[in-house]
């Protein structure tokens, strides 16, 4: 994007500093982000947020706002600029609201940029995991008594398994015979882990698993480090809304745990690395344990298997529609990134059950 044309929507907000420079930063597949740089003592972070995608931007930066609002509310004794190193911080626009929308244009909205942080793309040891744990179970501490009914749900039935089957049996009845002979195999391994995939979902329909605000994206990228890896805070919390903790759990162990990349077609390289979940399971019960219920402790692990079943599934189902939602390089891609995932639903069922 052009200097002068950042500048300009950079400037629509109240921060009271001189932009200097800016550069792109790639850490996001929806949203195109940037670090500001300023004269000032602080740098920002301009977001556009993709409208296409999200289709209730005011909801969803007032969702971030509340919850950050709420998490400040933790630590009464800081300061506001020591705040700002601590929780994610939004800028009002000159409007007062806290994004920037221009007529059938985009929406933006600005935070403080945390210094001297770190983030990583994959784990790489255990104290990033644990430290990763920490980080999510303090979130969701104290985010337990925000009330949830305030935020929107941003994406909905994001991690709604009747859903995820309604579009899958759609997808077995439009598939090409060819598609659905070579899946064959997993189409079967679907049906036989079917009821068990329903337990979180039934259990948080009764109740007995409460429904809280929760983050939604809880890949290691976006939780913050200091340079010396210890943990700051969450961050990139556009999908935070009302949900269960074994979602958010669950999609952290899925996304760290897996020994090879997501697509890799050569399954011996997929495994579950169990010391990975250890200490990403250590670290958040630190800060969860006294405020869950002996259910929601009980299916933790139940967790980490319905997250990486729903990928294998989404997976599955665009491969039989012929790839309408997932960008692909060739014509297997989505097969074999269901393989993927089901490889390590069984890794994680050796490991797990065995140990």
């Amino acid at each position: 994007m052009e200097a002068n044309t950042l500048k300009n929507i950079f400037n629509q907000f109240d921060h009271k500093s001189n932009y200097v420079s800016h550069s792109e930063l790639n850490s996001g597949h929806i949203n195109d982000t940037f670090l500001v740089k300023t004269d000032g003592d602080k740098n920002y972070i301009l977001q556009r947020i993709n409208h296409n995608i999200f289709k209730d931007v005011p909801g969803l930066v007032n969702n971030k706002v509340l919850t950050s609002k709420h998490l400040k509310s933790k630590y009464p004794t800081l300061s506001k600029d020591a705040l700002s190193k601590k929780v994610l911080s939004f800028v009002k626009s000159k409007n007062t609201e806290f994004y920037y929308h221009k007529e059938n244009g985009n929406f933006w909205n600005v935070m403080v940029f945390i210094d001297d942080s770190v983030t990583h793309e994959i784990v790489k040891d255990e104290e990033i995991a644990y430290e990763g744990g920490k980080l999510l179970g303090e979130f969701l501490n104290f985010t337990s008594d925000l009330d949830s009914s305030l935020l929107i749900d941003v994406i909905p039935n994001f991690h709604d398994m009747s859903f995820r089957f309604k579009q899958y049996a759609v997808s077995i009845q439009s598939a090409t015979k060819a598609r659905l002979n070579k899946a064959s195999k997993y189409t079967k391994i679907v049906a036989d882990l079917k009821e068990e995939m329903y337990i979180l979902q039934k259990l948080k329909a009764s109740g007995e698993i409460p429904t809280r605000v929760t983050h939604n994206d809880t890949k290691i990228s976006n939780s913050l480090f200091d340079k010396n890896n210890k943990g700051i805070c969450m961050i990139d919390t556009d999908t935070v809304m009302p949900g269960i903790i074994h979602y958010d759990f669950g999609d952290a162990i899925r996304t760290i745990c897996n020994t090879a990349a997501e697509d890799e077609k050569d399954l011996s390289k997929v495994e579950f690395n169990l010391e990975y979940y250890i200490a990403y399971e250590k670290g958040f019960l630190e800060q969860t344990k006294d405020s869950l219920s002996p259910v929601s402790l009980k299916y933790l692990p139940l967790a980490a298997k319905t997250m990486i079943f729903i990928m294998a599934l989404r997976f599955l189902t665009d491969y039989l529609n012929n790839d309408t939602y997932y960008k692909t390089n060739y014509s297997e891609h989505n097969l074999d990134r269901a393989k993927n995932q089901f490889k390590l639903i069984e890794s994680f069922t050796e490991k797990t059950v065995n140990n």
